[in-house]
């Protein structure tokens, strides 16, 4: 099975220092990240913002798969992502994960849909790679 990977240099302590992220597709080159942007309104990306991104994108493919299986096909698939990181102890965790997904796919009825993005919820890759509760909305548009 194909390995990815991504990397992260930082430099200087946690407030006044600053990162950047790259991904072997090169789609983030030295994408600029640092405490302004994770806990603030800074600019740049953060860790809890790509891993949303990487969640929403996995999700939407393997709802893809999961309504084809079911010999549907979604014309329209969008996932929003958010990702709660709350203070923890000493430090912090990502305690949540809430997906809001509709869909536009013919030839099916809301029941039906929903018991398939609910499998897909527990089911994707990236869902099952976190431990903190993953929540979802989920909605056909008709």
């Amino acid at each position: 099975m194909p390995r990815k990977h991504a990397s992260a240099v930082w430099s200087g302590g946690l407030k006044n220092g600053h990162g950047s992220i790259s991904t072997e597709t090169g789609v983030l080159r030295d994408a600029p990240y640092g405490f302004k942007s994770r806990f603030e309104d800074g600019p740049g990306t953060n860790p809890e913002e790509l891993l949303g991104a990487a969640h929403a994108g996995c999700f939407s493919m393997a709802l893809a798969l999961g309504l084809e299986q079911a010999g549907l096909t979604a014309t329209h698939i969008e996932t929003k992502a958010t990702v709660t990181l709350d203070k923890d102890g000493d430090g912090f965790a990502i305690t949540g994960v809430h997906l809001v997904c509709s869909a536009k796919v013919s030839g099916t009825d809301a029941a039906t849909f929903d018991k398939i993005a609910q499998q897909t919820k527990d089911g994707c890759p990236v869902s099952k790679a976190i431990r903190a509760p993953i929540t979802l909305d989920a909605s056909l548009i008709n």
